[in-house]
């Protein structure tokens, strides 16, 4: 005998907007990418006209802040445009994990010019105006604290709005991973031109005061370094949800537990289950229930897994066989 209820939670069943975005972060982004864009076009014609390979590595690096930071913006609008277009089986949220992959895929293309640009000034050094570098570096800093600011106070809106949703098992999930991906490439990108004009800075004071000519292409190597390990823990995070790795969550623990012990006059059991994301801290399941209580219904499984409020969409089929055995 099989039951299938796909009645109750009407809502559930046709709203699939399970994610309603992050305006704060849209609005942030936008502005963040105009004044990115402008500093980017600064910081690439004072490196090419001082002659200075850090700063026109930072500015290089920023070109891909303003493409990357772009598409954030798009995402955003984008997801938002499409969310209630039927043919996204579980809403629009991924556009912007999609957009998030993109970003680091830039940042890594970045380091590699980087590495490439800062090597062959190993071999053909040229000469630097450092005075003149320094005063544009230092100017590309401050608009990146300015940017890092913008996004940092949409990152603190989205995190407050997340913990605004939660429950008392929350504290046993990692949090890091329900934040809003494509606000953190976003983030990422700022943070790591920030860093890298820091690096810029140090390599045109070291150049200017102790003519250490050969400080200005190592800092640009060591830069290229750090951008791809900031690119790679983004790649990480990003291609993890795009690819539904998410069976090692503690909320699949939990929904095994809260099925299995969803009838207290037969015995129940999980022969089929699948967990995805579909929003930043909310998930989907679909699963197959072997039970040898002839009472047990899809509902009362749903009933027990709205206790874990991040379990928003349930497709569940129960099949009943008699004197079910569980093996030990």
């Amino acid at each position: 005998m099989m039951h299938n209820d796909n009645n109750q939670l009407a809502t559930l069943s046709h709203e699939h907007t399970f994610d309603l975005g992050n305006q704060a972060a849209e609005r942030g982004t936008r502005l963040v990418m105009w004044i990115t864009a402008a500093m980017m076009v600064v910081e690439i014609v004072a490196g090419w006209w001082y002659n200075s390979m850090a700063l026109l590595a930072d500015g290089w690096h920023m070109s891909s802040h303003a493409v990357a930071i772009g598409l954030s913006a798009v995402a955003y609008s984008t997801a938002r445009r499409y969310s209630k277009d039927p043919r996204f089986a579980f809403g629009t949220w991924k556009i912007e994990i999609l957009t998030g992959f993109a970003s680091a895929i830039f940042l890594l293309g970045v380091a590699a010019m980087m590495l490439f640009g800062s090597i062959e000034r190993f071999f053909s050094p040229q000469q630097i105006h450092y005075q003149e570098a320094l005063v544009i570096a230092a100017l590309g800093l401050a608009v990146n604290i300015v940017c890092a600011l913008i996004l940092g106070k949409a990152h603190h809106h989205d995190h407050g709005h997340d913990h605004g949703h939660g429950h008392s098992h929350d504290s046993a999930h990692d949090h890091s991973q329900h934040h809003d991906l494509n606000l953190k490439s976003a983030y990422i990108h700022v943070i790591s031109d920030a860093a890298t004009s820091v690096l810029a800075m140090l390599a045109l004071v070291g150049g200017w005061i102790y003519g250490w000519s050969w400080l200005d292409p190592a800092i640009g190597c060591a830069g290229s370094v750090l951008v791809a390990m900031w690119a790679k823990g983004l790649i990480v995070d990003t291609a993890k949800v795009l690819l539904d790795r998410e069976m090692d969550h503690p909320v699949v623990d939990e929904i095994r537990e809260v099925v299995e012990a969803a009838t207290l006059s037969g015995t129940t059991q999980i022969t089929d289950l699948h967990v995805w994301r579909v929003g930043k801290q909310v998930y989907s399941c679909a699963l197959t229930v072997l039970t040898d209580d002839a009472t047990l219904t899809p509902g009362h499984i749903r009933q027990r897994l709205a206790v874990h409020e991040e379990i928003v969409h349930s497709t569940i089929e129960i099949h009943f066989t008699p004197q079910l055995s569980v093996p030990s």
